[in-house]
């Protein structure tokens, strides 16, 4: 196998070392392989085995590592970051492209360019090591013909250098998603390769900074054909009143229980925390915010991102993390500026001009559906709602791509939802 490879990426290589600083490394992936990597890992997502002849790739995928460098609307900062190009092979003609963006990840290096790692004809991607909801998008988008871009994000991936990341920091989102889609959108055009039209999609964390990245497309007037977030939250404010206990909504329509929320999401928090400290300046936030008792535990996280807790002690939950009165009173300077700018930062009231669709699941542990309504009522008649019956945070991700109607109410999955906007 390896040997029948060579002259793929001897010819890949060429091709990267033509284009400068866009693209530092490369690699073929059959539409096989992908469909193997996906059967390999879609139980993770708590969905059925992809049915290779109806929902298989059509087109073999180069993958590049993009390289660029942003300023950090917020510090100034000059960064190296990184990023993925998959192109299906064998097309001519302006291809579509679709520019992701990934959700949360709890560490540093699980990002979309470390696809990369495919080059290893026997590697199988996994959930402690990649980022499998990118493989899903390259599965579902490139291997139907389009190209995908994705950022790492600041802070993540091989040009982190310990630079903390900017978590739902949205000038520094914005520029790096940015950024690297204008890199992705040179190096295709460098490959001799059309760039078509422009659709988004967002998944978690990945759905507001796609919310925001469309507002800002559309603030410079430039076209984007359709854009797609699932289980999405947009503003931090509700987000995290939701998940510390201080807001709850009622029972979805139907449903006798909702699913407890997860443990996670205290590990959010911290993280955001952090991310807020270091971009906006709020020196000792993450102490300030932060309960005495759990302060040693959530420095250590921000620091190395490491999931091994000491078993004695005990682990906050979002409603036990913050200091008592953190939505309810004064409790320091830096907590008040920390709320206002998560409250600026909001996406969730914007009138959209564009096509949207908000993919939302009736079981997400996280993302309550009423969180979602929110950005619906106020989003104009572009901004469209798809509800997944049962959906959890994750496997309405899934639904969003490979579902039927049957599941989706009615409507189209993204992919087949993109094609019939191009049409």
């Amino acid at each position: 196998m390896a040997g029948s490879l060579a002259p793929v990426q001897s010819a890949l290589a060429s091709a990267s070392s033509s284009i400068g600083t866009f693209i530092d490394q490369s690699v073929r992936v059959s539409a096989g392989r992908l469909d193997a990597q996906v059967a390999a890992i879609i139980k993770n997502f708590q969905m059925p085995q992809i049915d290779p002849a109806r929902q298989g790739s059509r087109f073999d995928v180069d993958l590049h590592r993009l390289v660029t460098q942003v300023t950090v609307p917020e510090t100034g900062e000059k960064l190296k970051v990184s990023g993925l190009l998959a192109i299906p092979v064998g097309l001519s003609g302006p291809l579509p492209v679709v520019s992701w963006q990934h959700g949360t990840i709890l560490s540093f290096d699980q990002v979309p360019s470390n696809m990369i790692r495919l080059r290893d004809p026997v590697y199988q991607m996994s959930d402690s090591a990649d980022s499998l909801e990118t493989l899903l998008n390259v599965h579902r988008f490139a291997g139907q013909g389009y190209a995908v871009i994705a950022a790492d994000y600041i802070g993540k991936g091989p040009f982190r250098k310990n630079r903390g990341e900017c978590y739902a920091v949205k000038s520094a989102t914005v520029q790096t998603c940015l950024s690297v889609l204008e890199v992705g959108l040179s190096a295709l055009r460098n490959l001799k390769k059309t760039p078509g039209p422009l659709f988004l999609h967002g998944w978690s964390q990945g759905a507001l900074n796609t919310q925001w990245l469309h507002q800002e497309l559309r603030r410079q007037r430039r076209t984007v054909v359709g854009t797609v977030v699932d289980s999405p939250f947009n503003d931090l404010s509700e987000a995290w009143r939701f998940w510390s206990g201080n807001q709850s909504f009622p029972l979805p329509a139907g449903a006798s229980s909702y699913p407890a929320m997860p443990t996670w999401v205290s590990l959010c928090m911290i993280v955001t925390l952090g991310s807020y400290e270091i971009n906006y300046g709020l020196k000792g936030l993450l102490q300030s915010a932060v309960r005495p008792e759990f302060y040693e535990l959530a420095a250590k996280f921000w620091s190395d991102y490491q999931l091994q807790f000491d078993p004695s002690k005990p682990f906050p939950s979002g409603s036990e993390l913050l200091v008592p009165g953190f939505f309810d009173r004064h409790t320091s300077e830096v907590n008040a500026a920390f709320l206002r700018r998560i409250a600026a930062n909001a996406a969730t009231f914007y009138r959209y001009d564009a096509p949207i669709r908000f993919t939302y699941g009736l079981a997400d542990e996280a993302i309550h559906p009423a969180m979602v309504g929110r950005a619906l009522a106020a989003g104009g008649g572009q901004a469209v709602g798809v509800a997944v019956p049962g959906g959890s945070h994750r496997g309405t991700f899934v639904a969003s791509l490979y579902g039927d109607a049957k599941l989706l109410g009615g409507r189209e999955n993204a992919l087949e939802w993109f094609n019939a906007l191009r049409r």
